[in-house]
């Protein structure tokens, strides 16, 4: 039985590392296309033009364009092949880095990511999350490698909006519990492969750092202060999530947040806070103890985690729409399969809704 681990080359977290940028970029290439969200052109552009010059490696900005589309990326290959790019830099949110990703692999070149938010695991894998232009669920691209390079800047990352930061907590959140069905499925990961021990350690580890600095960590950010927690679930956001996730293996909550994205009420809310939720349906599923379904409620609530349809945007949640959640979510290529049982739509429908349930019970609403 095949057993895989993955993870980037070098992961680097600090204050102050994406001045040090060109120094990492120039081990890989002389001629950068480096793509940035809109708050990091806003923000950095010029000091990292500066940067570079002085390094002597020829600097192409390109702002995101705000979706990991086909469309997308296909414009930014075409700006590659045009300027002879050799490098590809990824400076932003976990769109950015995986449009940066994926313009890499289809032109061959070697990437280095550097997140400007801590609010999913995307930057330490070898996958990049496809949408359509209306921001609907595409499909996974699996790459053949790891980031080259993956840096932290923990100056950037405290002064960003603290809901990303909690959004990221939200992903990191299921880490553990998607490794756990994959591995009691004997199912596979991303890579093809079964989970790795090394793998679940890492994912529980991800887990009790959450537990343990989760709240004090959140508390800090909105301060935009750095403090050890906060460094810790930085790094619990991050590499532990993002190696845990990709060698561990993924499950039902990320297959339900793919499902939310056909509700266009829920487009407003980030990636992490919807795999929230789809972790409680999925503990519902799993019909896991209620100690162990309180923990994760009490955690949400503690940090502002949606734990109710309502929360995501969807107040009307009709039979319709709920079912059309519940038939994306169970598509036979989806990670639900991972779980330790035979799903279907009927099955998620009735997880949804009883976690749905129990999320408005503990908010007082039902």
């Amino acid at each position: 039985m095949q057993k895989i681990i993955m993870s980037p080359s070098r992961y680097v977290q600090g204050a102050g590392e994406v001045g040090k940028l060109p120094e990492h970029v120039g081990k890989f290439g002389t001629s950068a296309l480096v793509l940035m969200s809109g708050t990091m052109m806003r923000t950095k552009a010029d000091e990292l033009k500066a940067n570079f010059e002085a390094a002597g490696i020829k600097f192409t900005p390109e702002k995101f364009n705000g979706e990991c589309s086909k469309v997308e990326i296909a414009r930014l290959q075409k700006i590659v092949k045009e300027k002879g790019c050799d490098v590809v830099v990824g400076v932003g949110g976990g769109k950015t880095l995986d449009t940066a990703k994926s313009v890499a692999f289809y032109e061959k070149l070697p990437v280095v990511i550097a997140p400007s938010i801590a609010s999913t695991d995307a930057p330490c894998s070898a996958l990049a999350v496809v949408y359509t232009e209306d921001g609907v669920f595409d499909e996974y691209l699996v790459l053949p490698k790891n980031p080259e390079l993956v840096i932290m800047d923990t100056d950037i990352i405290k002064e960003a909006p603290a809901r990303l930061f909690v959004a990221g907590m939200g992903d990191a959140l299921a880490t553990y519990f998607e490794a756990q069905a994959t591995v009691d499925s004997n199912g596979t990961t991303m890579s093809g492969a079964h989970p790795t021990k090394s793998a679940l350690a890492l994912a529980k580890l991800c887990y009790d750092i959450l537990i343990e600095d989760g709240l004090k960590a959140k508390l800090a950010i909105e301060t935009k202060s750095c403090t050890p927690a906060v460094e810790n679930v930085i790094e619990a956001n991050t590499y532990l999530s993002g190696v845990g996730f990709e060698s561990g293996g993924l499950a039902a909550a990320h297959a339900i947040h793919n499902g939310l994205t056909v509700l266009t009420e829920c487009h407003h809310m980030y990636h992490g806070e919807k795999v929230a939720f789809g972790l409680m349906v999925q503990l519902i599923m799993e019909d896991k103890p209620m100690d162990d379904i309180e923990e994760v409620i009490d955690f949400c609530l503690s940090v502002g985690l949606p734990i109710t349809l309502g929360e995501l945007g969807c107040s009307e949640p009709t039979p319709e729409k709920i079912m059309a959640v519940a038939v994306s979510a169970s598509d036979p290529g989806e990670t639900i399969h991972n779980e330790p049982f035979d799903v279907d739509a009927d099955v998620v429908y009735a997880a949804i809704m009883a976690a749905d349930a129990l999320g408005r019970l503990y908010l007082g609403e039902y």
